[in-house]
């Protein structure tokens, strides 16, 4: 089997990436592969809490590598970081890195010609899948997932905090995509079939950044 590196955003396309390559026998996980925010020490984008992280990672049963990016962090800086990351799996005969992405056809092109620089390759489990069936599909077998971030410019800040379910998707407003692939909002997975027990936490407060991003703070509960 080949082994493989996972992108891991902590949300729920990352777990249906992985869900879906675990399935197919010509892969074999090595790590997940997770972008965090120095000075917040959250996941970029998603704001989720550095412990959260862990606990979902330990849970899932694979190794967990990061990559530090300053809060004003440029493309050079995050390409650079993650060339130097992806070297030293190269080295260690690692050529594929695995991603979540449907149908943005520009991050696709963006990841693939970064990853060609370094004679490696991107494989897109759920690429062109219907995000309305994908998204239905994902409740379905299971997973338990929260809204972390909404961008405000396309929801309400209602839906920060709320899980990803049903309900969710009958409420969300037409035009926003299913998926949340145009940036309309971000999660964390926290249980499902590719977990051995659930990460536990407290929702906290909902706070405002940069003036369009609502974060829903997830505080790590002891059990």
């Amino acid at each position: 089997m080949e082994k493989v590196l996972v992108s891991w955003s902590g949300g729920k396309d990352s777990a249906m990436s992985l869900y879906e390559i675990q399935k197919d026998r010509r892969y074999e996980v090595s790590a997940l592969l997770t972008t965090v925010t120095q000075g917040y020490d959250r996941i970029s984008m998603h704001g989720v809490r550095n412990e959260l992280l862990e606990q979902q990672a330990s849970s899932i049963g694979f190794p967990l590598e990061k990559v530090f990016i300053s809060k004003e962090s440029s493309n050079e800086e995050y390409e650079f970081k993650m060339r130097e990351l992806l070297e030293r799996y190269l080295s260690m005969g690692i050529s594929s890195v695995v991603f979540g992405d449907i149908f943005l056809e520009d991050l696709r092109r963006y990841r693939e010609d970064n990853l060609a620089r370094l004679k490696m390759t991107g494989i897109f489990p759920i690429w062109k899948k219907d995000t309305a069936r994908l998204a239905k599909k994902f409740i379905n077998l299971g997973f338990k997932t929260i809204i972390t971030c909404i961008d405000s410019k396309v929801l309400d800040k209602k839906f920060a905090g709320r899980m990803f379910d049903e309900r969710f998707l009958s409420e969300i407003p037409r035009g926003i995509d299913p998926c949340g692939e145009n940036g309309e909002f971000h999660s964390f997975v926290f249980d499902g079939p590719i977990f051995k027990r659930g990460v536990n936490f407290k929702k906290g407060e909902i706070v405002l950044r940069e003036e369009r991003f609502y974060y829903c703070d997830l505080i790590p509960k002891k059990r």
